[in-house]
């Protein structure tokens, strides 16, 4: 993404030059001639750099810095002053600028520090980049089960394509946030991976959280502030528990899917990003759609490309170097040595259900390490069932609570199957044994709860 840079100079002549000059070297260049002009620019966007004029025709911008470096702190400020004015340059360092440029300002000097900063901002960028991917604690194990090379295989294919959204559905536990992070490091040279759980936040600061705001938007925005779409430009956004998205909040999601733009949250101008979304649920979406919880449109535009990620009950191949790949790093993590498994511990683990999936064994494993002090790992919690349940059918039905009517029962069951087929009605009504009207009548006795 080249770097954006407001121009603020009321000499027409040297700005129109300097802004041909700049926008040739590939920076984004717009350009305000007074700090009235300057305030409604980095309102409508904020911008990578800055150079700024001491001398306006309605202020000092040096007394201006101070408002800039407060609203926009991420910028890079160079600032213009008078040949000469030394005093002015230290006081313009002091107040947060990166540079200075004495005048009359040679139009090679003010490319080549232009350029440096851009340099500079790119080697910050990439250093987020690069600590963003460590924070992830999790390292990919190679598979040996063929539905989990598969599915490696079909992320593999979609790396190739930098825009297409991305489903990845499965229980929870499964390791989809990891997935999403192999993705993202399959392509080179490409902007920060970003994460959000959709359930952590309040429907209320969930658009401002993806979208960004303008300053004054709502009582506590006193500075613009971008979003993790805009963060996560020429990279990657991982939407997880996307179910959770509220109705309001999913349309405009599907307007920046179907053209790349957005616009913050209080703002008027329409921005731009190139970040892929890759979203993840262990909902059954479509049952979301049919209780008219999920926009069915929106669905079908993350369904550019489904990624069903198997439980590890369904991979019984990879239990066992995947457990040893999680003790290598949370041995790590915890400062001690590495210990191998027991025969005993090794058969536990094969025949344990595991219905926490991936989570599940890597607490398993972290309790086991922090509380058995022996040369081996036995995992005697496992064989003493680890207060875990046994693995559970996730195609049941059953019915909790206080005994039912039997019309209760059947009412609930026809809800069961037509989850079960996705919201496909017909097809639930011929499972069922019932014509389509008398299948609609026993769905209006038990609207779906919310």
């Amino acid at each position: 993404m080249s770097t954006s840079l407001l121009l603020v100079d009321d000499d027409r002549t040297f700005s129109s030059l300097a802004a041909s000059m700049l926008s040739q070297e590939g920076f984004r260049v717009r350009v305000a001639r007074s700090l009235h002009e300057t305030r409604a620019a980095l309102a409508a966007e904020a911008p990578d750099l800055v150079l700024l004029d001491r001398r306006l025709p309605d202020g000092d911008g040096l007394v201006f810095l101070p408002e800039l470096r407060a609203q926009l702190p991420g910028t890079v400020v160079l600032m213009v002053t008078a040949h000469g004015d030394i005093e002015s340059a230290v006081e313009a360092i002091r107040a947060g600028a990166r540079d200075y440029l004495s005048k009359p300002v040679e139009i090679d000097d003010l490319v080549l520090r232009a350029r440096r900063a851009a340099s500079d901002l790119q080697l910050q960028e990439r250093l987020r980049q690069a600590e963003s991917v460590l924070e992830g604690r999790h390292r990919m194990a190679e598979p040996r089960s063929p539905a989990m090379q598969r599915t490696l295989q079909m992320l593999e294919r979609i790396a190739t394509t930098p825009r297409s959204p991305v489903l990845l559905l499965g229980e929870t536990g499964t390791g989809k946030a990891v997935l999403a992070r192999h993705l993202y490091a399959l392509r080179q040279k490409q902007g920060a991976f970003v994460q959000i759980n959709c359930a952590a936040l309040p429907d209320t600061m969930m658009e401002s959280e993806l979208f960004g705001h303008e300053r004054g938007a709502f009582t506590d925005a006193k500075t613009a502030r971008r979003g993790l779409v805009e963060l996560a430009s020429d990279g990657l956004l991982f939407l997880d528990e996307v179910g959770e998205l509220p109705l309001a909040l999913q349309a405009k999601l599907l307007t920046f899917l179907d053209k790349g733009a957005f616009r913050r949250l209080g703002g008027t101008t329409e921005l731009t990003s190139t970040a892929r979304i890759v979203a993840a649920t262990n909902k059954n979406l479509e049952a979301e759609v049919a209780a008219g919880r999920f926009r069915e449109d929106l669905l079908f535009r993350l369904s550019v490309f489904r990624v069903d990620v198997p439980p590890l009950r369904e991979r019984r191949e990879d239990v066992l170097p995947l457990a040893r790949t999680l003790v290598q790093e949370l041995s790590s993590e915890l400062g001690r040595r590495p210990v191998p498994f027991s025969p005993a511990a090794e058969e536990r683990l094969l025949s344990y259900p595991f219905p926490g999936n991936v989570r599940e064994l890597r607490n398993v494993l972290e309790r086991a390490l922090v509380l058995e002090g022996g040369p081996t790992l036995e995992l005697q919690s496992l064989a003493k069932g680890g207060g875990a349940p046994a693995a559970v059918d996730p195609n049941a039905f059953s019915v909790s609570g206080p005994p039912r009517s039997l019309d209760e029962v059947e009412r609930l069951y026809v809800r069961h199957v037509l989850e079960q087929l996705g919201g496909r009605r017909m097809e639930a009504a011929r499972a069922l044994g019932l014509s389509y009207p008398t299948f609609l009548r026993r769905l209006e006795e038990n609207p779906p709860s919310e």
